[in-house]
């Protein structure tokens, strides 16, 4: 007698063994939005720059940041002419219009337009990126700190910002660069009369990502395995917190950019013989209605460059913030 067939049912090796032979096993499904290969999830910043590289207006800030760039750190190579030698400039041959050697014609000194203008991008961008790297640091660094320590450190540094909240940025910026005017480099002077006040912003936006990020589990988790303090706020806190700084970083650097031009312009900021933007406007505003474009070549060059970095911050922080998506 042969033997019976052995009783299959839904829990036996022989049904795990047919189900494993006629159906496929599924691929582990993906993590996140835009997960990497080998199935592992895409990071916060993973998906920010998938989605920016999608954005019309991100590309066309970041190409025009990037020509700005590169006309900062090499001027001669979009301009034959160096501005800053006197025998280039002709006082016969003020204020005339645009010709074949001169694309926007000479200023009011007789001085290549567009060459000045090319140089004077240096200084303006310059003063914006030095000023936003200083404001940034301490910013960032007084904000982690008070927002990890709480306490009396939070209290002293929140009302010390205060202070400096309460008083008006050009206002202050004007007052400090009048009083040591002369007395240190006026580029010099522009950046450090812009940082004293630039910097509360940004402690305030750390602090807030810190107070907010501290409760979570993975910090827990680190002061349970007796993670130091410095290692927490710096491997830890800060990876997790620093995406809105870098928002409002790239927002502040167009602003910075603005002020130089506002402080310039009232007389005490960048100071001939250096040139920027700001000092182009104000030497060209008494003849304005006699030859416009020494005023206007600099003054749309400045509007460029800051709608440039505004509209890069903002690209930024729709794609850091998933709730803008």
């Amino acid at each position: 007698m042969s033997n019976p067939t052995p009783p299959v049912g839904p829990g036996l090796p022989e049904t795990q063994t047919m189900v494993s032979d006629t159906v496929p096993a599924r691929a582990p499904e993906r993590e996140g939005k835009h997960a990497k290969k080998g199935g592992k999830p895409a990071s916060l910043w993973t998906d920010a720059w998938y989605d920016l590289r999608r954005r019309p207006m991100f590309i066309i800030s970041v190409v025009i940041v990037a020509i700005l760039l590169i006309m900062s750190i090499w001027p001669s190579l979009f301009s034959s002419i160096d501005p800053f030698n006197a025998r280039s400039c002709d006082l016969a041959t003020a204020r005339q219009g645009p010709s074949a050697g001169h694309l926007f014609g000479r200023d009011n000194l007789g001085c290549d337009l567009y060459a000045r203008t090319v140089y004077g991008a240096r200084n303006s961008i310059v003063i914006g990126v030095l000023t936003t790297l200083f404001t940034t640091v301490v910013g960032g660094l007084l904000g982690i700190v008070a927002g990890y320590r709480g306490g009396v450190v939070d209290t002293v540094a929140s009302r010390l910002t205060e202070v400096f909240f309460a008083i008006p940025s050009i206002l202050g910026a004007l007052l400090i660069a009048a009083t040591f005017r002369g007395k240190a480099n006026s580029i010099l002077l522009v950046i450090l009369a812009l940082s004293v006040l630039g910097w509360p912003m940004v402690y305030r936006i750390m602090r807030a990502a810190v107070i907010t990020a501290k409760g979570q589990d993975f910090v827990i988790a680190a002061k349970a395995l007796g993670a130091g303090s410095g290692r927490i706020m710096f491997r830890h806190l800060l990876p997790n917190s620093v995406a809105p700084v870098i928002v409002v970083a790239t927002i502040n650097l167009g602003t910075f950019i603005a002020a130089e031009a506002a402080l310039s312009f009232l007389g005490v900021g960048v100071q001939s013989p250096d040139i920027s933007w700001g000092l182009m406007i104000a030497d060209a505003r008494n003849r304005f209605l006699e030859a416009p474009l020494p005023l206007v070549i600099p003054a749309v060059f400045l509007s460029i460059t800051v709608l440039a970095f505004i509209m890069m911050g903002d690209a930024v922080r729709d794609a850091l913030d998933p709730k803008l998506r």
